[in-house]
């Protein structure tokens, strides 16, 4: 395992711009696939033979979204918290 501690201007920019992303339309974009999910479950908005199996495959696919946001929110944590203790240590 490395011990060099690094946070170049370049890293910090990147991390930025991934928080940027994660917080922004990412998520947005996974909510609105939620919403737009949630729409077409219900057979009052939509029904039919591949309708019923959308319906059938939709829960699988929400609960994959939803993990995949919530790794993505853990994700921006880390990366903010490891970059903070780097510039605690004096890697600024």
């Amino acid at each position: 395992m490395s011990e060099r501690v690094l946070s170049t201007v370049t890293a910090k920019q990147s991390i930025v711009r991934m928080q940027q992303v994660i917080n922004g339309p990412l998520l947005d974009q996974i909510n609105s696939l939620n919403r737009e999910g949630q729409t077409l479950s219900d057979v009052n908005n939509w029904d039919g033979r591949l309708a019923q199996q959308f319906r059938g495959e939709w829960p699988n696919i929400y609960r994959t979204l939803m993990q995949a946001k919530e790794q993505l929110e853990q994700l921006r944590s880390q990366v903010q918290q490891i970059n903070d203790n780097i510039m605690s240590a004096g890697g600024n």
